[in-house]
């Protein structure tokens, strides 16, 4: 398979701040690639220099092209910050846009296609936040690109909204598209992503699809029971126990094995508030390999059970 994507040692500063430091990455043709990392990670930067937007060293190609030098009814870019003018409908903003190429779609069509198929006529400033990105997303997708560059995408939108759009781009992945997607929910990436790359400080710390990240740095399952109980009278329950002030955690606890720790709790008599059982994901991985979080970071986890419905 031929590659869309290919950074070969990008590296781009702002005075003395670095913001790529030596990134190199590929991407193959109807892949779906995320980007992960807080801001000032170098996540808009590396999107600038894949679509040429701005000056970076090294090596980047686009379908096989410098950047500046591809045609670009075969690329779809959607900015973090795109401000569109607001005294225009949504269906004269993808009219516009539709304007700038050969050949696009209807934009009627595209409008549908990413929920708002009754606001066309609707102005842009008499949109909800999460309705106007919706609209940045059509203007992206207009031209029918084979190569699409979203920066954020659902940004400011409702969780509906969201799981609207992430259909869209599996199709749309499906049916060959490259998707180079940046994002602060790991839901998001974990969901759409082949492949995801895990930028800090403007490196990439580590590339690989989302289980896999996971199997190699995400750490073992756990059960947190929320209780001041110690851990003494649960020596010979068979599970790793450790306890803190308001929690019991039981190590490496595969789902199967939540019944057998309810029983145990009960047998040792201790008095909980509620099991959560956490799965690690790319959280945790990226906690793991960079040492920090950033905003949209949550852990993964699962109520197990509580008081009333395990006895």
């Amino acid at each position: 398979m031929d590659a869309a994507l290919v950074a070969d040692d990008v590296r781009r500063t702002y005075g003395d701040t670095v913001a790529l430091d030596g990134v190199s990455l590929s991407v193959d043709e109807g892949e779906v690639f995320g980007l992960i990392g807080p801001n000032g990670a170098g996540k808009t930067t590396l999107v600038r220099a894949l679509t040429g937007t701005t000056d970076a060293e090294g090596t980047v190609r686009v379908l096989g092209e410098e950047p500046t030098k591809v045609d670009t009814q075969r690329v779809g870019l959607l900015p973090q910050s795109f401000t569109p003018p607001e005294r225009l409908t949504a269906r004269e903003l993808v009219d516009y846009y539709a304007g700038l190429y050969e050949e696009a779609r209807d934009s009627d069509g595209v409008l549908a296609d990413v929920g708002l198929g009754d606001a066309g006529d609707t102005w842009y400033e008499n949109l909800s936040g999460g309705q106007q990105r919706r609209v940045c997303v059509a203007t992206a997708l207009v031209n029918d690109p084979d190569v699409l560059f979203l920066d954020e995408p659902t940004t400011g939108i409702d969780p509906a909204g969201r799981r609207a759009l992430w259909a869209l781009l599996e199709d749309l992945a499906d049916t060959g598209t490259t998707v180079f997607l940046t994002s602060h929910s790991m839901d998001e990436v974990e969901r759409l992503a082949d492949r995801v790359g895990l930028l800090n400080d403007g490196r990439l710390v580590a590339v690989g699809s989302p289980g896999d990240l996971v199997a190699e740095h995400g750490g073992e399952t756990r059960l947190v029971v929320r209780t001041d109980a110690g851990t003494d009278a649960l020596v010979d329950a068979g599970f790793v126990v450790e306890a803190d002030a308001e929690t019991l955690t039981f190590h490496d606890v595969d789902p199967r094995d939540i019944g057998r720790a309810v029983e145990a709790l009960e047998r040792a008599g201790v008095d909980y508030d509620s099991l959560t059982w956490k799965q690690p994901g790319l959280e945790e991985v990226y906690l793991r390999l960079t040492g920090e979080t950033f905003e949209g970071m949550r852990p993964a986890e699962t109520p197990a059970a509580t008081p009333e419905a395990s006895r």
